[in-house]
Formats: structure tokens, C-alpha cells, sequence
């Protein structure tokens, strides 16, 4: 990658539940945004998506803000995912207050309600808040394709008004929490992300041993081996489960989505249903890390580390030494979404 003087180097980390309802309808939240006092907007703070403050924000920005923080949509940048990184030099703390407000705004509206608390806990846990993160604009918002990259300790996350045909979220995201320290104990106390894993796992606890033999493997690939492959998934296949088996996998694939806005979560479930449907999709776990050490945090048989993979998706949980989740889906007819 080119070096740009735009880019601070990258640094390597070392509420209820919603119940699932249906399977075309995850993850249920509205993309319409409350005010928030302070930003004065140019149209009714009630109808504007998250789209419509990113083109908020970038209308507002200075001269020098611009040179700081915008690119243009092609950048090698906005391909990027990491856990831990700073797209650009600029926090969102450096932002004007109007402008601060609008960024948490844009939070808000890539978010379902209940994902906007789990971030704001996450983001204040592991880095003191929403504004030691860092923002960027892709293209012009308004006038072209366009895409906003909100980076930091445990995020990378995206709001693209489908500029980018195919994708879900806009490309590869990756979504983090250590609240218990950087080694968490067994079932991860206070971490906003681990109840997702509590359902992987009750899956696993319906399998008869045949299948628990297929699904449960090794060693773990690499957490940000995120790119698609035509084959040879690993794990267990969705088709060879139960109706009552794949209700679960179903509510793993809710409580995966939950965090975020129900676009997002709707067209992600179309890129599924596009790519083949659920039974395309292979459910493993780990019993070592990418290392080849022991994945099993306590030895009690609640696997910290899991995943899900098919063609044009994977979604790669790893939760040892604390939870890192790195996310990969698109219409594999078009392979947009790149790593």
C-alpha cells in the first residue's frame, strides 16, 4: 500500500437479546434518527438516514478538514479492515462540536438501538468513547458513490448507501471487546458481544456426536482470513441439520445481525438467499487458536472461537484471548468485497 501523510500507522491489538421472530426479518430497528441538540442540519434531523449525515458532515467540513479526512472513493483505504487502526490522523474529538454530534448521529443510524448502546460500551471500554475513533469520506457524498469509514480499537465500520454494488455494510467490517481485561475469563463477563457465542454454542449442544464430529476442528485459521473461497468450507453444513437445528443457526444468524440497522441486516440475508441460501453455509469450531494453542478459555467446552462460512460469506468469531470479529459478505456473482 501507498503511503499517504492522511494515514497514522496501524497499531495490532496485544439490552436484552432480541428474540428471533422470522427468518427475513432480523435485527429490527429504524433507520430514522432522533435529534440530537447541537447539529444543525439542513433538513428535519427526524427523516435523515445515516447517509444523509455523512453528506451532513462532509457539507460542514473545512478546507483543511477535508484535505485531512477525504478521499477519493477508489482509495486503497476504504478496502481495509483491521481490529485496531486509525484510517486517518484525525480523531473524531478534533471535529467541531456541531460536527461531533453529527458523527454520533451517523453512529446512531448504521446502528438498531440496542447495537448503538453495545458500541457506545464497547467504544468507551476499550478506547474512553465514540471520539478517540477516527472518521473518513470516500467520494462525495451527494454528487457520486460514497462511502463513510468509521475506524478505532475494536472497529471498523461502514455506511455506503449502496455505493458498493453487492457488498454487505459497504465491504468488510470487524467488531471488538475486551471488558474484562485483553485475557477475559471463561464466558466473558461484561462483554457486549458474547452472547452471540452463547447461541453458537447452544447450537453445538443440539448435535448428535456424528455432527459434533464434523463441526468441531483444530486449529483455527487466522482471524482475518476473511476472503471467500468456492469450496471446502469447513465445519458442519447447514443442509445436513434438522429443522430444529437450523432454527437455531437461524437465531445465531439474528443475533449476529442485531447490532445493526435493519437495511444492513435485510440485505445481507438477500446476499445469503442469493448466494444459495442458508444451507450453503458451514458452521465450525475451534478447539485451538490460529497459533495452535488451547482456543478453550476455562477447558468447558463453550467454544470461544467459531465460525461461519459459504460462498460469499464468512463471519470469523474469535474469542480468545478476548472477542474479535472479523465479517466478509457479497454477491459472489459480482466479488466486490475485498479484504
Amino acid at each position: 500500500m501507498n503511503h499517504d501523510p492522511r494515514q497514522a500507522p496501524v497499531a495490532h491489538d496485544h439490552v436484552s437479546r432480541r428474540t428471533f421472530l422470522q427468518w427475513s426479518a432480523v435485527a429490527s430497528a429504524s433507520s430514522l434518527l432522533p435529534s440530537l441538540a447541537g447539529a444543525e442540519p439542513s433538513t428535519n434531523s427526524s427523516n435523515v438516514t445515516a447517509e444523509g449525515w455523512v453528506k451532513e458532515l462532509h457539507d460542514s467540513l473545512s478546507s483543511d478538514q477535508q484535505k485531512a479526512i477525504c478521499f477519493p472513493f477508489d482509495h486503497s483505504l476504504r478496502k481495509k479492515v483491521a481490529n485496531n487502526w486509525a484510517i486517518v490522523k484525525t480523531e473524531v474529538a478534533d471535529l467541531k462540536p456541531a460536527q461531533r454530534e453529527i458523527v454520533d448521529h451517523i453512529l446512531r443510524g448504521i446502528c438498531s438501538e440496542e447495537g448503538y448502546e453495545k458500541f457506545q460500551k464497547q467504544m468507551e471500554e476499550d478506547s474512553g468513547g465514540l471520539d478517540y475513533y477516527h472518521p473518513a469520506i470516500f467520494g462525495k457524498p451527494g454528487a457520486s458513490k460514497f462511502e463513510f469509514v468509521l475506524t478505532g480499537r475494536h472497529n471498523t465500520m461502514r455506511a455506503d448507501g449502496n455505493s458498493v454494488e453487492g457488498a454487505a455494510f459497504g465491504g468488510p467490517i470487524f467488531y471488538g471487546h475486551d471488558a474484562d481485561g485483553f485475557h477475559e475469563k471463561p464466558h466473558h463477563p461484561g462483554n457486549v458481544f458474547w452472547y452471540q457465542a452463547e447461541r453458537a454454542n447452544e447450537v453445538f449442544g443440539a448435535l448428535d456426536p456424528k455432527q459434533r464430529d464434523k463441526a468441531l476442528l483444530g486449529r483455527a485459521p487466522r482471524e482475518n482470513d476473511i476472503a471467500f473461497r468456492n469450496a471446502n468450507y469447513p465445519g458442519l453444513a447447514v443442509s445436513e441439520m434438522s429443522s430444529d437445528q437450523k432454527d437455531l443457526v437461524k437465531q445465531v444468524m439474528a443475533d449476529l445481525l442485531s447490532p445493526y440497522r435493519k437495511q444492513d441486516a435485510d440485505e445481507v440475508m438477500e446476499l445469503i438467499t442469493a448466494n444459495g441460501g442458508l444451507d450453503k453455509i458451514h458452521l465450525a469450531y475451534y478447539s485451538q487458536d490460529s497459533q495452535g494453542n488451547n482456543g478453550d478459555i476455562g477447558d468447558d467446552g463453550v467454544w470461544d472461537i467459531w465460525r461461519l462460512e459459504g460462498p460469499g460469506f464468512v463471519w470469523h468469531y474469535r474469542g480468545k484471548p478476548h472477542v474479535h470479529v472479523y465479517v466478509n459478505i457479497a454477491d459472489v456473482d459480482k466479488i466486490v468485497a475485498a479484504t
